[in-house]
């Protein structure tokens, strides 16, 4: 006997992406996770260049948030060295990512069995089985290269493109998107975390035409040189323009003011709260859900995983939990 759990399928990639599968796995729903590989910053951006493997570090933090091992374990594959000639920096996670690709000889084959050893409650699976370069056009014209670069060059952003820009998505990866009943889009960074996928032509393609319900998780805060004064339909309007069609059902958005003296931390960052322009997100055909969806870490905004995912259930379908008898 088997049971058929609704298939959630989501998207994204930096803090924001593990959050929210903390929340969700404690539902009775398949997770596939999509993440970017297209960071070439700190230890991800290092083994990236020195093996030529694609950047293990947001995958081991999506791999983290599912794991069901004991919590002594996941502390361990996430920690990060803090001294030590070229160990410094890196995570024993990252490291463990690249040692499984030279042995398997294949990043993804090197992924999968990670998520056996981590007892991960869900399918982990990068945008492509190969390195991308993120690149972005500012509205000044110039073209910046290289992910963990663009959000420095102080500019607004104009697009956000890939190169290789025919990259190819592996064939799971197309399958699980058409297979899902419900595809969530966020929460992360809007053109370093979530475009970087949809940009994947066939990955793109594949959810436009997808019949499930599309969620955009929207941003709590602003985040300098990429949505600086964003509304939220800003940023649904950035994800419309670089897929050249409007493709998402529904916005989640947090309709909770923060405390002014997590305000003003945020202000040091030139970062404020993400304005739900209710006039012109009906105006884009969407049904809105606004709530208080975050919580404070540290005086640092995360959304609040439970709550996130509690409102994500609700939107599936659940007569489809079926059970099927094996003879």
């Amino acid at each position: 006997m088997e049971t058929i759990h609704p298939k959630i399928v989501i998207i994204g990639g930096g803090t924001g992406l593990p959050v929210l599968i903390r929340g969700l796995k404690d539902f009775p729903v398949d997770i596939t996770a999509i993440v970017t590989v297209a960071d070439d910053g700190g230890s991800s951006g290092r083994l990236r260049d020195e093996l030529s493997i694609p950047p293990p570090g947001d995958i081991r933090n999506v791999l983290a948030a599912l794991s069901h091992v004991e919590p002594v374990i996941e502390k361990m594959f996430q920690h990060r060295f803090q001294n030590g000639n070229g160990l410094s920096g890196h995570s024993l996670g990252n490291l463990i990512l690249a040692a499984m690709t030279s042995i398997t000889g294949d990043f993804v084959h090197a992924v999968k069995e990670m998520s056996r050893v981590l007892n991960a409650r869900g399918k982990v699976l990068p945008a492509a089985n190969t390195s991308v370069v993120l690149n972005a056009e500012m509205e000044d014209g110039a073209v910046v290269t290289g992910e963990s670069k663009i959000p420095y060059y102080g500019k607004r952003i104009h697009r956000v493109f890939l190169t290789p820009e025919d990259v190819e998505p592996l064939e799971e990866t197309i399958a699980e998107i058409q297979a899902a009943d419900l595809i969530v889009i966020g929460p992360g960074s809007l053109y370093t975390s979530i475009l970087p996928n949809l940009l994947v032509k066939e990955i793109g393609r594949t959810i436009v035409q997808s019949n499930a319900k599309k969620v955009y998780v929207c941003n709590v805060m602003t985040q300098a040189g990429e949505t600086l004064q964003y509304t939220a339909s800003d940023h649904v309007k950035a994800l419309y323009d670089h897929l050249k069609t409007a493709f998402i059902d529904i916005i989640l958005v947090n309709d909770e003011d923060v405390p002014d003296h997590i305000l003003q931390l945020y202000a040091q960052e030139l970062a404020q709260p993400v304005h739900y322009d209710i006039g012109k997100l009906e105006t884009l055909g969407l049904q809105i859900i606004h709530d208080r969806i975050i919580t404070y870490e540290d005086n640092v905004i995360r959304h609040d995983t439970k709550k996130v995912a509690s409102i994500l259930y609700s939107l599936l379908d659940t007569d489809k939990d079926v059970e099927l008898d094996w003879w």
